[in-house]
């Protein structure tokens, strides 16, 4: 987002206000905990993983009438849309594959903002504009026998009430609209989120689980409830959804997560000693996507190269998929479905058919990713399924677990939680984050630069110094057109105050 576009508009993104954007009491001081004992802060995680599906089981009747107006909708053969954005995007397009990949249909279509490619490369620009994700639905075919279900863990993302909106325009369906903040702060606070919670056109589905393990990082804890809950209420029907989600603590709970702690060292070790990692994913590979894949804007990383827009840097993992022979393959291995790219260059090069076409994700991608890092070595880290067990495995550390459930929807959401886990620990101890708070966090959107400011504000504040949020704003603006590959924003402008 252009500076004078937020300035004209910054007071709809001061989202601090929200449980989901401030900091978790219970992780407080992560990074340093982190690099004093990795057991200690993978327990942690899991603690605050167990309290957010205590509060989600609350939400079980609600849940039911979303699973019983899905299934009405497939049972007369129409056709359910998912919406997301960002985690939630992908969330959606991991239901869609699950859906197809059991019931061999294509009833269920996911949409996320930016388009199919935003699966592998993070277009954050897009959330900022509801006209878009109303366009977005509708160049999807979407009629009047169809249903939305529209996933934002915030409440607030622009692009998906846009999409909500339209569908609850369109459809005879009222749209679903999921988010995990508290009905009360969204309506006082955020004027699009209560034009959304007051439309009696629209279900709506509360999910609140409290503030994020990392500060704003809404990957963790809101994704993952409302990946359960769309997968309860699409893919897996047979029980009641107070049972599934107990059903799923069980296995969560079983799960060893202190399985991770060498793997977590051993890839820093590799980063450390300015390596690389190429992710093998023989299963799952849409799970490995979406968390390998949110690490680029979450932590500021060079994202995953394009074979024709390369950046400077390489990425510092990339993924191969062993049993892709091409890059179209890869794409359809990735989605079941040929993918559906925007193709609206005229707003954005980066979502048309050729740019998304130029990711390499097959055998090939081995070879011109040796040729893009040169002499460096590189690690492959293994993930697949044999029989009933999750195996790992990185330069030597194999790590297996036994999955306690057959059901796909838990199995891709516990690996969800453990690479989460995984990655959130292997930035602190790379120094991608301080406390709890995402200090490396880039301002791409109208949401980001806000988060960035208040960051700002706090370190500064735990400095003893203070600074207006608009001169913060202009500063970050300042700053970040001549940022290098190793600065990030928030401190960089916080030394500006500090140390003049």
């Amino acid at each position: 987002m252009q500076k004078a576009e937020f300035l004209n508009n910054y007071q709809k993104f001061q989202l601090g206000v929200l449980p989901t954007e401030q900091q978790h009491p219970k992780t407080i001081g992560l990074a340093e905990t982190v690099n004093d004992d990795v057991s200690k802060a993978i327990a942690i995680l899991k603690d605050v993983d167990r309290d957010a599906l205590a509060l989600f089981r609350n939400k079980a009747e609600a849940l039911e009438n979303l699973r019983d107006q899905a299934q009405k909708v497939l049972k007369a053969g129409h056709r359910i849309f998912l919406c997301g954005c960002g985690a939630t995007g992908r969330l959606s397009m991991l239901t869609e594959f699950l859906y197809r990949e059991k019931y061999k249909n294509d009833q269920v279509i996911s949409f996320m903002a930016g388009g199919d490619v935003a699966l592998v490369h993070s277009l954050e620009g897009f959330e900022d504009y509801p006209e878009l994700g109303a366009r977005h639905l509708m160049q999807l075919g979407f009629t009047e026998n169809d249903l939305l279900i529209s996933t934002t863990e915030g409440g607030e993302t622009p692009y998906v009430i846009g999409a909500t909106e339209k569908a609850a325009a369109v459809s005879k369906h009222k749209p679903f609209f999921l988010y995990c903040n508290p009905d009360e702060v969204l309506t006082e606070k955020v004027a699009r989120s209560k034009q959304v919670i007051d439309n009696e056109a629209i279900e709506k589905i509360c999910l609140f689980v409290g503030p994020m393990a990392l500060s704003g990082s809404t990957r963790m804890q809101a994704s993952t409830v409302l990946q359960l809950a769309l997968g309860c209420a699409i893919v897996e029907t047979d029980r009641p959804v107070k049972e599934l989600i107990d059903e799923f603590t069980t296995s969560f709970e079983s799960m060893d997560f202190d399985l991770l702690a060498d793997l977590i060292k051993k890839e820093h070790w590799i980063y450390s000693e300015k390596e690389y990692v190429m992710y093998m994913p023989r299963h799952y590979a849409i799970t490995v996507f979406t968390d390998t894949t949110e690490r680029s804007p979450t932590f500021s990383l060079p994202s995953f190269e394009n074979n024709d827009y390369r950046g400077d840097r390489p990425s510092l993992c990339y993924i191969l998929l062993p049993a892709a022979n091409t890059p179209a393959e890869a794409w359809n291995q990735l989605l079941l479905h040929e993918p559906r790219p925007l193709d609206w260059a005229e707003i954005d090069k980066q979502t048309t058919t050729h740019y998304l076409q130029s990711f390499d994700f097959s055998k090939s991608s081995l070879e011109s990713r040796e040729e893009r890092v040169g002499d460096t070595r590189q690690y492959l880290f293994e993930i697949l399924c044999r029989e009933d067990q999750l195996i790992m495995s990185l330069a030597g550390v194999e790590k297996q677990w036994s999955w306690s459930t057959q059901r796909s929807v838990f199995r891709h959401t516990l690996l969800k939680v453990l690479l989460n886990t995984h990655s959130t620990l292997l930035m602190g101890l790379l120094g991608r984050y301080q406390s709890n708070v995402m200090t490396w966090v880039r301002p791409t959107n109208g949401k980001l630069v806000d988060r960035a400011t208040r960051y700002v504000e706090a370190l500064l504040k735990e400095k003893g110094h203070s600074a207006e949020y608009l001169d913060i704003v202009d500063r970050i603006y300042q700053y970040q057109a001549e940022l290098g590959p190793k600065e990030c924003i928030v401190l960089k402008v916080v030394q500006s105050y500090t140390n003049p």
